[in-house]
Parts: C-alpha cells; sequence; structure tokens
C-alpha cells in the first residue's frame, strides 16, 4: 500500500485538541520562566509594552494563518503556503526553519526540565532528567495521534487552570492593595525608577524573548491536516484562543510587573514563583516547579509532534530521502519522529558543561527562526489575497480581516524586532548562526534541483 500520501495521516483530532494545542505549544518557559528575566532587563513598563507589541505580531500572523489553513489544510502547513505563493526555494527552506524552531525549542525544553528537577534532586545530573524526559515525550509521539492529542489536552488543561488562579489571585491582591495602599503605591513599580530604567535598547532586545513566548500558536496550522473538518475547525479554534491567549500573556506580564520590583526579578527563578511567594501562599515553589514542568511537557509534545511532520512533508515531496515521509498503519511518520527526537538530544552533550548557556542559545535560536517563519506566513498570504478572483475571495471559508493591513503590519513589526535584537550580544550569536543556516538551506534546494 502506498504510504506517502497526505491521506495516510488520521484525520481524528477534534476542535478541542486544536484549540488545547495552541494553548500548549504557547504556554511554557516563555510564559513561566523568561518573563522574569524580560522583566530584569526591560522594567515594568518596558516589559508590558514588550509584551504587547508580541502579542499585535502574533495576532494579525494567526490571522493569516487562519485563511490560508481552512482553505489549504496541509500537515506541512507554512512550507506548502511559502512553496504555493512566494516560491519553491522559500517553502523549502521554511519547512527546514520551521523544523529548526522546534527542534531548537525541545532541546530548550529538555534543559530546562533537568534544571527544574534538581530543585528536588540536586546530586542527580541534568542530563539524566532530560533524557528521561525525552523517552516520554518521544512514546507519546511515536505511538498514534489520538495518544498525542489527549496527553496534549490534558497537559494543556493544566496549565490553563494554573494560569487563570493565578490571574484571579494576582488581580485580587492589586484591588486590595489599591484600597490599602492607594493607586500610586500599588503601581510604583512602573515608574519608581522611570518608565523605562534600562533604556529604549533593553525594550528591543526583551522582543526575540517575547516573540519566544508566543511562539507554538502557530503550531495548529500543523495539526490542522489532521484534523476532522479542518475548514470549521480552525476558523473556530482561531477565534476561541486567540483572544484568551492575548488575556493571559497580557493579564499575566501586567499582574507580575505590578508585584514584583524589576530589580527583584530573578534569571533563576520563575517570576510566578516570586510572586506567589510574596502574596503568602506555601509552598508556592513546589508549586509552580511541578506546573512549570507539566507545561514543559506540554510544550514538548507540541514540538516533536511539529518538527516531525516538517520532516515527513519534505522527505514526502522527495526533497529529502523518501523514508521520511513514510507513514506506518497508524498515521504515525516513525523515521521523521525519530531523526527530530536525535536533532533535539543532541544538546545534551553540552548540557554537561554549560547547561545555562545552551538554553539561552536554543531559545534564541527558536525565538528568531519563528520570527521568519511568521513572516512567511504573512507575506505568503498577502501574495495569495492578491492572485485571488473576487469569487474565490467570498468562498473562502475564513477571511482575514482588515486586508491588505494586517500581513503589512505583521510585516513591519517581524522585521523591527529583528532589528531590535541585533543590539543583544547573545541574539545576535544566534541571527548569525540562523542566517547561516538559511544559506545552506537554499545551497541544498538549488544542488539537490540541479541533480534531478
Amino acid at each position: 500500500m502506498k504510504q506517502d500520501s497526505q491521506n495516510d495521516f488520521h484525520r481524528i483530532m477534534k476542535n478541542r485538541h486544536l484549540m488545547m494545542i495552541a494553548f500548549g505549544g504557547v504556554i511554557g518557559t516563555g510564559l513561566f520562566v523568561a518573563t522574569g528575566e524580560n522583566l530584569h532587563n526591560a522594567g515594568a513598563l518596558g516589559t508590558l509594552l514588550s509584551y504587547a507589541i508580541g502579542a499585535i505580531i502574533v495576532y494579525t500572523v494567526m490571522l493569516s494563518l487562519g485563511e490560508l489553513s481552512s482553505r489549504f489544510p496541509h500537515t506541512s502547513s507554512f512550507g506548502d503556503y511559502a512553496h504555493r505563493f512566494i516560491s519553491p526555494s522559500t517553502g523549502y527552506v521554511v519547512t527546514w526553519l520551521y523544523w529548526l524552531t522546534w527542534v531548537a525549542a525541545l532541546g530548550g525544553e529538555f534543559t530546562a526540565v533537568g534544571l527544574l528537577m534538581q530543585k528536588w534532586f540536586p546530586d542527580i545530573p541534568v542530563w539524566i532528567w532530560a533524557s528521561i524526559f525525552g523517552i516520554i515525550i518521544f512514546a507519546l509521539n511515536i505511538w498514534t495521534v489520538r495518544i498525542f492529542a489527549e496527553g496534549e489536552f490534558i497537559f494543556s488543561s493544566i496549565k490553563v487552570a494554573a494560569v487563570v488562579l493565578f490571574l484571579f489571585l494576582g488581580f485580587g491582591v492589586i484591588l486590595y492593595n489599591i484600597f490599602s495602599q492607594g493607586f500610586n503605591a500599588t503601581f510604583i513599580n512602573y515608574y519608581k525608577d522611570g518608565w523605562f530604567p534600562n533604556g529604549i535598547p533593553a525594550i528591543l532586545m526583551t522582543i526575540l524573548a517575547v516573540n519566544f513566548a508566543f511562539s507554538g500558536t502557530e503550531v495548529i496550522g500543523v495539526a490542522v491536516g489532521e484534523t476532522k473538518s479542518p475548514e470549521h475547525a480552525m476558523p473556530k479554534a482561531i477565534n476561541a484562543t486567540l483572544w484568551r491567549l492575548v488575556l493571559f500573556f497580557i493579564g499575566t506580564v501586567f499582574i507580575i510587573a505590578t508585584l514584583l520590583p524589576y530589580n527583584d526579578a530573578r534569571i533563576t527563578t520563575s517570576p510566578f514563583v516570586a510572586v506567589l511567594d510574596k502574596i503568602g501562599i506555601p509552598f508556592a515553589g513546589d508549586i509552580m516547579n511541578f506546573i512549570i514542568i507539566v507545561a514543559i511537557f506540554s510544550v514538548s509534545n507540541s514540538a516533536l509532534y511539529a518538527s516531525s511532520r516538517m520532516l515527513w512533508n519534505l522527505g514526502n515531496q522527495g526533497k529529502i530521502p523518501k523514508f521520511f515521509g513514510k507513514v506506518n498503519h497508524r498515521g504515525i511518520p516513525v523515521n521523521a519522529v525519530i531523526f527530530s527526537m536525535i536533532g533535539s538530544l543532541s544538546a545534551l552533550g553540552s548540557l554537561v558543561f554549560a547547561p545555562n548557556i545552551v538554553f539561552t542559545t536554543l531559545i534564541s535560536v527558536s525565538g528568531f527562526t519563528s520570527i521568519l517563519t511568521w513572516m512567511s506566513v504573512s507575506l505568503a498570504q498577502y501574495n495569495f489575497r492578491k492572485k485571488c478572483s473576487k469569487e474565490d475571495e467570498d468562498s473562502l471559508p475564513y477571511k482575514t480581516p482588515l486586508m491588505p493591513y494586517t500581513p503589512i503590519i505583521a510585516l513591519v513589526l517581524c522585521s523591527a524586532s529583528i532589528i531590535g535584537c541585533l543590539f543583544d550580544p547573545t541574539q545576535r550569536i544566534a541571527i548569525f548562526t540562523t542566517i547561516i543556516f538559511v544559506f545552506f538551506c537554499y545551497m541544498a534546494y538549488f544542488f539537490t534541483r540541479s541533480k534531478k
């Protein structure tokens, strides 16, 4: 039986799975851990402004993705859209870029869980916990799509419940402080040391980390290829998740920035733990450590899923060895899952020597490649609309509002965030490394095409 066609994927995901995959891909270390570093660097108002800009970027990108993915529901998603509406070579590069986005994120999550487990088991090396964690994630992805989807639904539900509870507690404390201490004393963090204590460049340098925090929302564009009635499921998922995600992120950052002075935010401690300790919640550190580990499970689950589907697409099209495009009888591209897992585990060799450096670098690479992928989605959707006839446009299951301004806003803001990242030496290294990766991808495409 032919095993390498799109129809071999089992369309068993439901709308609830699609919505929770959107939550699962985005609510992770970028929110629970990196928010503290962002606050420390940019200050209260600067951090809030950075996340607001990030929310606008992801909102405009997802509106464009909603139109493309409901009209062309395909597991390769971003690479397919870039191939159709930008160029075949760009489609090839974008597919590899999105693979790198999730492999780098997966390596970063493995590093993070090893560091977090040391809170309870300080004598066990980071790489051992990372390996155990990787085996569990691999098992969830290698069995069936239903196991992946249900696992993601459970993980994401725990995360969403934790964030909602944090929002209720945080806003309750802020309201209490307003009545007991007054407005000025409650919001003193926003003006005590000036609006931007570390200057405007600190805000620009924070944008890439913020984009990393928001990255993962777009993974529903991959999952839609294995979803029942994608032309109906995708618009519902977009409308149901976008405003919730923006509310979760902006609301959470507002609470953290209000209750935690920027110079008390520590890179090594979750700001959630710091805020809960300040409120007086007992065992806050252990509770949040558990929730963050669950969050990492969820993000890693989505990461291995998305990266393997990118490899499947390249193998299915014959752009890399075709055994990557093989799908087994359970609808799983096993070879692609294995190779993506090996790519993410390659970071373990460096964990023994410099886990913090590896974690920071992987986050920067994942954030930058996410920006490039978002730009490709916006440009592809802009080009698609330019080619649409009035009849085709009227028949679209979902239309991006405010055309043509929505994709243009996304492209401008993404470009501005890349410029801002160049001010940070650490992020600059990640950008230059990714550019070299892109160059070799283009060379590989033209070399393999000329050979054929």
